[in-house]
């Protein structure tokens, strides 16, 4: 199989790089996804390993995006948030509203069951699925359902409440 993988390496490195990069549009990061992708060959092995090849890739590239994703989302809270930025006074209104806003999320979330309270919270954070199976204890399989159906009931939690202080201003 050595051998075999080595005309694979030689044959298709560069069309897994390009594939790579026309999904993660960065041609070093490109590069370096490939070779995880052939270190990844070498360990596995594959039966039909062109196939292979190109399932891994594009697995990582859509982890890599994700994680971009998550990145710069974080970014973003982060930005906004007055803890991790205290010496950025937001104006009256506008501090008064992310008070609220943040009240309403915290509120929605208290009506969560813990499970489902800490698996979004870590994803918050940034962690990706192995690293919330790890610190939550659930099975790897089981985060991207788990985290769906949070989610899920976190909006329908918010959703409610909203609905209701409607109701109650009417």
């Amino acid at each position: 199989m050595g051998e075999e993988l080595e005309e694979l390496y030689r044959t298709t490195y560069t069309t897994v790089v390009r594939f790579l990069y026309r999904k993660v549009w960065d041609a070093d990061r490109a590069h370096d996804l490939a070779q995880e992708v052939f270190m990844r060959a070498m360990h596995h092995r594959p039966e039909k390993p062109r196939a292979w090849l190109f399932a891994v890739a594009a697995n990582l590239a859509r982890d890599e995006a994700r994680a971009a994703v998550r990145r710069k989302r974080h970014l973003t809270l982060l930005k906004d948030d007055p803890i991790v930025q205290p010496s950025i006074p937001l104006p009256a209104d506008e501090s008064m509203e992310v008070d609220e806003r943040r009240a309403k999320v915290d509120e929605a979330l208290a009506t969560l069951t813990k499970r489902d309270r800490e698996v979004l919270l870590l994803w918050d954070a940034g962690l990706n699925y192995p690293e919330i199976a790890g610190q939550s204890g659930l099975a790897l399989g089981a985060v991207g359902t788990t985290l769906a159906r949070a989610r899920r009931r976190l909006i329908e939690a918010h959703d409610r409440m909203e609905q209701e202080r409607r109701a109650a201003h009417s």
